[in-house]
C-alpha cells in the first residue's frame, strides 16, 4: 500500500471511529477531523440534495449573501413563482432588497425525493411576495451540485382555523422510509380516485376513518373525516367550489408526500399543493397551501 492509500486508509477509520464514538448523529458529522491534503477531496463525502437545497434557502433568505446564493444556482436557473423573472440573475439582484425589508424565513419541514427536495416555510416581512406573513411550499430540483428549478406555492395564514391547527405545526420528522413507494402510491391513487375522478364513497380506503383522528391543517377545514363534506359544501355555497383536474407531481420521503396539483376553485384557476402524513397505511394528516394562478406572469414556464 502506497503513502497516499495509507493515509486515505487512516483517514477514513478515524472518521469511523468518531461516528461510532457517538450517539448524536449530527455531533458525528460535524466534528472536526484533520484530513491531509492530498486524501481531503477522496475522504470528504458531498453534500445531499437537502443538505444543498437547505444551505441554498440560508444563503439567499438568511444571510442574503449574494456570491454565496450565486455559487449554490445554476446560471441557467429556471423559475416557476409567477411574479420572480427566470435565471440566477434577476432572483440575486433582488436580495437587497429582501434584506432590507426584514424577510425572515422559519422552515417546518424538508424532504425529499431523487432530485427533488421540498421544504414547508413560514416567511414573515413578505410583502414583496404579496403579504406580511406567508406559508408556503418550496420545491428545488436539483443538478450538479446547484438548485436548478423552482416550484413554490404561497399563501396568506388567516388569524383563527376551524381545526384550531396552524397551516404549519405537528410532527415535521421523516420516518418510515421504507414504506415511501407504498405511501406514495397510496396518494397517488387518492388523488385520482377522489379529487379528480370524485370517487368520495372510496375516500375510507385512503383516510384514516376513526372519528376526529384525521388532522386537519387546512384553515377552513376542521379535524375529522368526517369534517370534509360539509366543509366542501360550504366552499361550494360560497362560490369556492373546489375542483382538482391535474396532479403535476407527487413528492415523497417516507410518512411524508407532497401533491402538486391544478385546478379550479370557483372559477378561478387555482394551484392546490397538498401534503399529506402517512401512518400504518393510512393518510392521518394533512396540509395544504391554495393559491390563484395568474394569467401573466414574468416568464414563460408556467406554474408547473
Amino acid at each position: 500500500m502506497n503513502h497516499h492509500m495509507k493515509a486515505l486508509a487512516f483517514t477514513l477509520a478515524l472518521v469511523a471511529i468518531a461516528a461510532c464514538g457517538s450517539n448524536d448523529s449530527t455531533a458525528a458529522s460535524t466534528t472536526p477531523i484533520d484530513i491531509p491534503a492530498e486524501v481531503a477531496v477522496a475522504a470528504v463525502l458531498p453534500l445531499g440534495n437537502k443538505e444543498l437545497a437547505q444551505r441554498a434557502v440560508n444563503a439567499m433568505f438568511v444571510d442574503f449573501d449574494v456570491e454565496a446564493s450565486e455559487a449554490l444556482l445554476a446560471p441557467d436557473y429556471i423559475q416557476h413563482n409567477p411574479g420572480v423573472p427566470t435565471g440566477a440573475a434577476p432572483l440575486l439582484g433582488f436580495l437587497p432588497a429582501l434584506q432590507e425589508a426584514g424577510l425572515r424565513v422559519t422552515t417546518h419541514r424538508v424532504f425529499g425525493e431523487g432530485d427533488l427536495v421540498v421544504m414547508h416555510s413560514t416567511y414573515e416581512n413578505a410583502q414583496a411576495f404579496g403579504a406580511e406573513t406567508l406559508v408556503g411550499f418550496d420545491v428545488f430540483r436539483m443538478e450538479n451540485g446547484r438548485v436548478a428549478e423552482h416550484w413554490d406555492n404561497l399563501q396568506a395564514p388567516p388569524a383563527q382555523t376551524a381545526s384550531g391547527r396552524s397551516m404549519t405545526d405537528g410532527p415535521a420528522q421523516v420516518s418510515d422510509v421504507n414504506q415511501t413507494a407504498a405511501n406514495k402510491a397510496l396518494v397517488e391513487a387518492f388523488a385520482r380516485e377522489v379529487l379528480i375522478n370524485g370517487r368520495f364513497d372510496t375516500i375510507t380506503d385512503y383516510i384514516v376513518a376513526d372519528p376526529g383522528a384525521y388532522l386537519q391543517h387546512n384553515p377552513k377545514i376542521a379535524d375529522g373525516l368526517e369534517a370534509i363534506g360539509p366543509a366542501f359544501a360550504a366552499m361550494a355555497e360560497a362560490g369556492q367550489a373546489l375542483t382538482y383536474t391535474r396532479v403535476h407531481k407527487v413528492i415523497a420521503e417516507g410518512n411524508f408526500v407532497l401533491t402538486m396539483s391544478e385546478g379550479t376553485m370557483g372559477d378561478t384557476p387555482t394551484a392546490f399543493y397538498d401534503l399529506f402524513r402517512i401512518e400504518s397505511g393510512k393518510i392521518v394528516e394533512h396540509w395544504d397551501v391554495i393559491s390563484a394562478i395568474p394569467a401573466d406572469m414574468a416568464h414563460a414556464n408556467g406554474k408547473f
